[in-house]
């Protein structure tokens, strides 16, 4: 892989990061009027048909193999994102960026679990870093909230699609990959979604909402990121893709009307501090170089 397509993944994942972070004090605002899963099924919905208009021949040339592969990735994908968005209902928009966080730590632990990789010395430190951190910007007394929970499981889950999307994607199989992961998010947001019937937004501000986080936030984000990592390494990927909370606390701030609070420093710069040691780890040592696999 050469030094430009490598600088050309990472800024498209950095890019993606931006655009992740952009959402939250927006979704934090539009879940006061529409339910968590309704919102969800109309987002990815215009998501999937985006991405089948921009390319609708792109599944039919998938393999099998890479059709299973990409519907276990948009399974997982698709419980991340209601976990998400349900916590975030509960949890202000920068708490639950930097939570989101926590899966750049969670992704060399699981695949050392599932790839048998090794974890190194430093890498257990992070992890405890980032946890006394997650402990500072969450928990009130020996309490721990119930949107924090669902956010903190999101994170496990998003960590289970990177390093599954690290071991999976090619550049080839990319956008067809992408399409069909963001067809399986939607009908899983639909389905739960049925049981009460699909509330549509109401305000014109709320359409524009949607329909940004629906083409840049969800069918063009699942494109660059399923690209990316197509060339970069599972843990690479989640490290740059963790400055998504710094780009969520900075607009909470900026357009959200969230105070900076010392707890949301010290706890956040844990965590960060937590991701940027994983990063300054020898790239021998980072335990989620993960090969392709064709399994």
């Amino acid at each position: 892989m050469s030094d430009r397509t490598s600088l050309l993944a990472s800024t498209a994942l950095l890019a993606m990061a931006a655009c992740w972070g952009s959402t939250f004090f927006l979704i934090h605002d539009l879940l006061t009027r529409v339910p968590v899963v309704d919102f969800l099924a109309v987002r990815f919905a215009i998501a999937a048909l985006t991405l089948l208009l921009l390319a609708p021949r792109a599944v039919g040339r998938l393999s099998a193999v890479k059709r299973r592969h990409a519907i276990a990735l948009g399974c997982l994908y698709g419980a991340a994102q209601i976990l998400q968005t349900a916590g975030l209902a509960h949890t202000p928009a920068s708490v639950s960026g930097f939570i989101t966080g926590m899966y750049v730590v969670c992704t060399p632990l699981f695949a050392a679990v599932v790839l048998h990789t090794r974890i190194v010395p430093m890498t257990w430190f992070a992890v405890g870093l980032a946890v006394l951190g997650l402990a500072v910007l969450t928990l009130t007394g020996l309490s721990f909230g119930y949107g924090e929970a669902l956010t903190l499981v999101a994170a496990m889950v998003y960590a289970l699609h990177i390093v599954g999307l690290g071991a999976w994607s090619t550049p080839r199989d990319a956008l067809g990959m992408s399409i069909v992961q963001i067809i399986v998010i939607a009908v899983i947001c639909t389905v739960a979604a049925l049981p009460h019937g699909i509330a549509l937004p109401h305000r014109p501000a709320d359409w524009i909402s949607v329909v940004y986080m629906a083409v840049f936030a969800g069918a063009l984000a699942m494109l660059g990121q399923t690209w990316a990592q197509a060339h970069l390494a599972p843990t690479r990927s989640a490290i740059i893709m963790s400055m998504e909370p710094v780009f969520a606390a900075f607009f909470a701030v900026l357009l959200g009307s969230e105070s900076v609070t010392s707890r949301m420093i010290l706890g956040g710069g844990l965590v960060v501090a937590a991701m940027l040691i994983v990063e300054t780890l020898p790239r021998r040592k980072v335990e989620a170089e993960v090969p392709h696999i064709a399994v």
